[in-house]
């Protein structure tokens, strides 16, 4: 049931593992999990891997419900639009077209990227199989819960959460804070698997004075760069308040006032585009033009304190941005204050204020970061992290004991699949 054999270091021969990824985002929409989970597909496939993808059929996609690319066959299942993010769907519940298509072709592991009604229909047609599955961690829904002002779901947002992680035999976190945050709050078998920047696509060099010129900033004025889905939960005031800050002072030192740059789409846009017409907001871009944008950028502003990694941080740095965020995640796990970045403490917004100001007066130290943000990024590759994520689906996969069968609680988690999905982070990880 193996695809090809694939050499190792020491030499040994190992079967090319069969990977079916269930989950309610994947390319081409454009958000961190999508990516992130994109970049492991690649990574896989690239070392003899063959992957099966289910997921919701997007509105770009043609009637058919299978596509093949090679080594990646994707399967498209009905889907609904989530409330306020219509541009992403979850999933319907698929047990039966699962186990029929498990049972044709049976994987080595099963791995479920998102917990909404598809993914929790694959958990218990993969247990019923007996196929070992696994899981990551994208999305930290106790904060959803509170800037959307249901605080009183948490609790049951985090047992649901809880229940369908600990089914698995390990649970993928991208930081060492979430992974001790889960653990307090009861979940079991974590494990960490970071994330990576693809430093040849995030590069200075395609910086564009063209496109500068475009937003208004000559070669000696300042362009601060924003990157996220333009949503409630990625603390978007902050940004808007650090920006006027960093005017009054420039204004005050006699220099050209910064422009602020927002790449993404989300419910928010339009009226935040209405709020603030002196702010250029794009919408979300292809790879290539993202890459064009962030270069093309002075400093990068990033607010969120709801990411479980925040990708954007790594694809700025790598860029040549001079970074201000807060000290979690990403940043906790790859930046340096006052070396590669300028960080404040979690949910500290005078010093993150205090920091953009800082940077947006002193073009010193815009260079100096910027350089050695650049430097960090190149060594944060994401073929570690495919090895890691090969290595977790292999232990999987060849554990002497698969899940035992499905318990009652199993069959009462089953009917609550069609619980709709939360909303998904833009930048993921």
């Amino acid at each position: 049931m193996h695809g090809e054999r694939i050499s190792t270091a020491d030499g040994a021969r190992q079967a090319g593992l069969r990977l079916c990824l269930v989950t309610e985002t994947f390319p081409p929409e454009i958000n961190g999990v999508a990516m992130t989970l994109r970049r492991l597909v690649d990574g896989l496939v690239a070392r003899g891997h063959r992957v099966m993808v289910v997921r919701p059929r997007q509105a770009a996609d043609a009637r058919p419900v299978l596509k093949r690319q090679g080594a990646v066959v994707e399967i498209l299942r009905p889907g609904l639009p989530i409330p306020g993010y219509g541009t992403l769907r979850f999933g319907l519940p698929s047990a039966m077209c699962l186990r029929t298509v498990w049972r044709r072709r049976r994987p080595d592991v099963v791995h479920l990227a998102t917990e909404g009604p598809l993914g929790s229909s694959a958990l218990s047609a993969a247990r019923r199989l007996g196929l070992p599955v696994t899981s990551t961690f994208h999305t930290d829904f106790e904060d959803y819960c509170r800037r959307y002002r249901c605080s009183v779901l948490a609790p049951a947002a985090n047992g649901w959460l809880r229940r369908f992680h600990n089914r698995t035999q390990v649970t993928m976190v991208p930081s060492e804070d979430l992974a001790q945050r889960l653990d307090r709050n009861g979940f079991r078998n974590l494990a960490i698997l970071a994330r990576g920047v693809d430093a040849r696509m995030f590069d200075p060099t395609r910086r564009d004075p063209d496109l500068r010129r475009v937003w208004g900033v000559e070669d000696a004025g300042l362009a601060i760069l924003h990157v996220g889905r333009v949503a409630q939960e990625k603390n978007l005031p902050l940004l808007f308040t650090a920006v006027e800050a960093v005017n009054r002072q420039r204004t005050a030192l006699g220099l050209v006032p910064a422009k602020l740059v927002v790449v993404g789409d989300g419910p928010l846009r339009e009226r935040l585009a209405i709020q603030y017409p002196q702010v250029r907001f794009t919408g979300a871009l292809p790879a290539d033009d993202l890459a064009r944008h962030y270069a093309s950028a002075d400093v990068f502003l990033f607010p969120s304190m709801s990411e479980t990694f925040g990708n954007v941080l790594l694809e700025a740095m790598a860029s040549g941005l001079a970074c201000v965020g807060f000290r979690y995640a990403a940043a906790e796990r790859h930046a340096h204050d006052d070396v590669d970045a300028l960080l404040a403490a979690y949910g500290d917004e005078p010093a993150f204020i205090a920091a953009a100001v800082r940077l947006g007066s002193d073009a010193e130290l815009r260079g100096r970061l910027r350089l050695a943000a650049r430097t960090t990024a190149e060594g944060i590759g994401w073929d570690r992290v495919v090895s890691r994520f090969e290595e977790m689906l292999r232990c999987a996969a060849n554990s002497a004991l698969a899940d035992p069968p499905p318990t009652l609680a199993d069959l009462a988690l089953t009917s609550a699949a069609s619980l709709p999905a939360g909303p998904k982070t833009g930048d993921a990880a």
